[in-house]
């Protein structure tokens, strides 16, 4: 199976359905007054969490998503139907951002786990909701909110308790395939696994761990190097780094200079990971050449204060020891508060944001009115309609957009551009 890891997606939220304009017509009910139901409310785009899932492959062929549109509001005060949210199911461990902003949206590890992604637009009022003691017999409606639209993009962070780092050709894949029934392709070149590969070991009869090879980690790996730069986020969510050697050496590189090397790379690509508590592993020790280099590998161990283990995945050498004290390590972790990514509350300050009204200007010269709330106002209004229309410059006064447009010089008959509407300016 393909292993696809990181992928972009559209996504977009259902419109809100209309309201309706219409007035309750029944024999013996004289002036019976509006009757127009409001619209429904457009679909959520939700992300769910789903186990079946352990890949982000089914977005390479399936990238947009779009949500149902709320039902129109209809005569006799009737509502119309909320349509359902688009469920979008994803693998735990993925992250979902947006690709303009790179605002962290949300990020799903719990097997069931959901996220509302984009939200529907609400419905379009009918005409029974602007009636008062001033206009008993208003004769306009709402059209339904357009829904959120976003590119995402998506991440995949491997959820494993431990990672297993180091150069190619140290034993990684040896190691996993000896501690757990996963089976990946060995062989005597570089860039043998080109995937993660993810084994689960048992430590007792009712207790294991998710143990995963990250591949690709060699020098310059945090500059897009190899396979490090496309891997190295799966690192992150590890609790447990076991950094293996090749005590042996017979690459014809130094295990003490590739500790250095691999450490200095996980630095450079998150402080955070460099952090993480790491066991040094030397592999391969049933090689003679292993023995002139363990006694160093020792001292490095003692110098940085790490845990050391000298095993041969090949020959099945000190696993049980090594897999034994991982258990027990985690057994006794307990996860420190880590500072989340700021996530966008609504609060005030929020609401004054969408409140406020800007002018700029293009570079054909026309004027760009901007503002969230009344770019969804033009949106949901009804220029069709004279009493809607009526209210739409009401509302456009007391902003005081005409104000701010005669700061900035308009002049009579220059387009002013809002949402998706342009007109012709006039005194």
């Amino acid at each position: 199976m393909q292993f696809i890891d990181k992928t972009k997606v559209i996504v977009k939220a259902g419109d809100g359905g209309h309201g309706k304009s219409a007035f309750r017509r029944e024999k013996f009910v004289p002036k019976g007054g509006p009757a127009g139901g409001d619209g429904g409310r457009g679909g959520d785009i939700v992300f769910r969490v789903d186990q079946n899932m352990n890949t982000l492959l089914d977005f390479r062929y399936h990238r947009k998503f779009k949500a149902e549109n709320g039902e129109n509001g209809d005569i006799k005060n009737q509502y119309g139907k909320n349509a359902p949210p688009c469920i979008v199911k994803v693998p735990p461990g993925t992250t979902v951002r947006d690709e303009e902003t790179g605002e962290l949206l949300a990020d799903l590890t719990e097997v069931g786990q959901e996220a509302v992604i984009a939200k529907g637009g609400r419905g379009g009022r009918g005409n029974a909701k602007f009636a008062n003691a001033a206009n008993r017999a208003p004769t306009f409606a709402e059209f339904g909110e357009p829904g959120e639209s976003r590119n995402l993009v998506l991440e995949l962070k491997l959820l494993a308790d431990v990672g297993l780092v180091g150069y190619p050709s140290v034993g990684k894949s040896s190691l996993v395939a000896a501690c757990s029934a996963a089976r990946p392709e060995i062989a005597d070149y570089h860039f043998t696994t080109i995937t993660p590969v993810l084994g689960v070991v048992k430590t007792d009869y009712e207790k294991s761990f998710v143990m995963a090879d990250i591949p690709g980690l060699i020098e310059g790996a945090a500059d897009g190097v190899g396979l490090g730069h496309d891997f190295l986020r799966h690192v992150e969510r590890t609790k447990l780094i076991l950094h293996i050697v090749d005590a042996s050496g017979i690459e014809g590189r130094d295990p003490v200079d590739d500790f250095y090397k691999i450490n200095k790379e996980l630095k450079k690509y998150s402080e955070k990971i460099a952090r993480r508590t790491q066991i040094l592993v030397a592999n391969k020790i049933d090689l003679p050449e292993a023995a002139e280099n363990l006694p160093r590998l020792e001292a490095l161990a003692a110098k940085e204060g790490l845990k050391f283990f000298a095993i041969s995945a090949a020959a099945h050498t000190g696993l049980r020891e090594l897999i034994s004290y991982v258990g027990t390590w985690l057994d006794n972790y307990v996860e420190e508060p880590e500072a989340t990514e700021e996530e966008t509350v609504y609060d005030e300050d929020a609401a004054r944001d969408a409140e406020k009204v800007t002018v700029t200007r293009n570079d054909a010269g026309d004027f760009i009115v901007s503002g969230k709330a009344l770019e969804k106002l033009v949106a949901m209004t009804n220029f069709n309609n004279d009493e809607a229309v009526r209210r739409f410059q009401y509302i456009w006064r007391i902003k005081g957009i005409d104000e701010k447009l005669k700061e900035r010089g308009i002049r009579e008959g220059q387009t002013v551009h809002i949402g998706e509407m342009e007109f012709e300016w006039r005194e």
